[in-house]
């Protein structure tokens, strides 16, 4: 009998155990939701444009083509970032025959494909100014690497390719008298004189996603997938320490404590503010709209 009655006690206290929260999840989604916290991860997370200063987003509909892995590993790493890019409002191209301006590009010598994209193709490198910069990113350095090609709108809707080759060049005339001052490979743009935003806005023209498979055997196709579609829908800074908050950027570095296996509330909370935010407004601004829809949309609004 005394037996039963510890076994029953014992079933009360394990029951009573669970039924308490767990304190450190508790305070895991308040620091989630809290405004200072979202803060520095979306400061600490978006690239801004070099021409604009400003977060660059897809405006035209995304297009990614997958090559170097069997046909259903490169349907679903598209697939993937098509049903992404739907989620959080970005333009999805969904013809077939759609020219593409994502690639993702397997390949188990990826420094050698960049060399060769550096002598053929240099833009889609992104925006450089001299050799000293070119030589700093046409170098492979992760497992999965990005190279951002950006283009900026003007206020009229112009576009211009951010790059010092694509300019046409610019004469400026002081005096009827005097030759023109030539600029070359410059270019004009129609803005606004407001502090809050000038009228321009950045898209990606086009992005090379460069992945090493020799280098990824130990991590499974999802993961992989939306580490992929984190990189295709947005502009992460180089990454020198973990991410304030869980996300799948950290999914390389193993001793980040918001490692995760796919992407958290949080990615989605930032691609969805990314893709809200007002094109036009200066960085300040436009960090603090995806902060507050960040907020909106971890809190399930």
């Amino acid at each position: 009998m005394r037996d039963r009655l510890v076994f029953v006690f014992l079933l009360l206290a394990v029951a009573c155990a669970a039924a308490q929260p767990v304190a450190t999840e508790q305070v895991t989604v308040t620091g989630t939701k809290s405004r200072e916290v979202i803060a520095d991860f979306v400061q600490s997370f978006a690239a801004s444009a070099r021409m604009t200063g400003k977060l660059a987003r897809w405006m035209k509909p995304v297009c990614p083509r997958v090559i170097g892995l069997p046909p259903n590993f490169m349907k679903f790493i598209a697939e993937r970032i098509k049903t992404t890019a739907i989620a959080v409002g970005a333009p999805v191209d969904d013809s077939a025959r759609c020219s593409p301006n994502i690639q993702i590009v397997f390949s188990t010598e990826p420094q050698a494909l960049l060399d060769d994209i550096r002598r053929k193709s240099p833009d889609l490198l992104g925006y450089f100014d001299n050799q000293s910069q070119i030589d700093q990113v046409a170098i492979v350095s992760r497992p999965i690497q990005a190279w951002y090609m950006t283009q900026t709108v003007d206020l009229r809707g112009n576009v211009q390719v951010d790059s010092p080759h694509h300019g046409g060049g610019l004469e400026i005339y002081f005096s009827p008298k005097l030759p023109p001052l030539v600029i070359p490979h410059a270019s004009a743009a129609a803005v606004t004189g407001s502090r809050l935003g000038d009228g321009l806005r950045s898209g990606f023209h086009h992005i090379l996603i460069v992945a090493n498979p020799d280098a990824l055997k130990a991590y499974e196709m999802g993961p992989l997938g939306d580490y992929i579609a984190l990189l295709a829908l947005s502009q992460p800074e180089v990454q020198v320490s973990c991410r304030p908050l869980p996300s799948i950027a950290n999914l390389f570095s193993r001793d980040c404590p918001g490692t995760a296996d796919s992407l958290t509330a949080n990615d989605l909370g930032y691609l969805k503010g990314l893709y809200r935010m007002s094109p036009d407004r200066v960085l300040r601004t436009q960090e603090d709209e995806v902060i507050y829809q960040m907020q909106q949309s971890l809190a399930g609004k």
